[in-house]
């Protein structure tokens, strides 16, 4: 069996550690970093809420109002009777 000599460890570290360091993801334009891109994003955002739940509103008012006589139960049932006689 042969033992590793101190060369061949120290290049294997250096070759493992210049793979591992490297860069990760594809690169990223400078214009979508920093404070300026991130509040137009969440103006963005809010803006596209604001109509999704002005949607929803328009679609809940558009709804038909529930019958007031109905508010307990939805069918009238016949009174309880007994099944069987001991």
């Amino acid at each position: 069996m042969r033992t590793p000599s101190a060369t061949s460890i120290v290049a294997g570290v250096t070759m493992g550690m210049l793979v591992a360091c490297g860069v990760v993801g594809s690169p990223v334009a400078p214009e979508s970093v920093g404070v300026n891109p991130t509040i137009e994003r969440q103006k963005k955002l809010e803006a596209f809420e604001e109509k999704q739940r002005e949607a929803e509103e328009a679609a809940e008012s558009a709804e038909p109002q529930p019958d007031p006589m109905l508010q307990g139960q939805d069918v009238n049932l016949p009174p309880l009777q007994p099944v069987g006689t001991r």
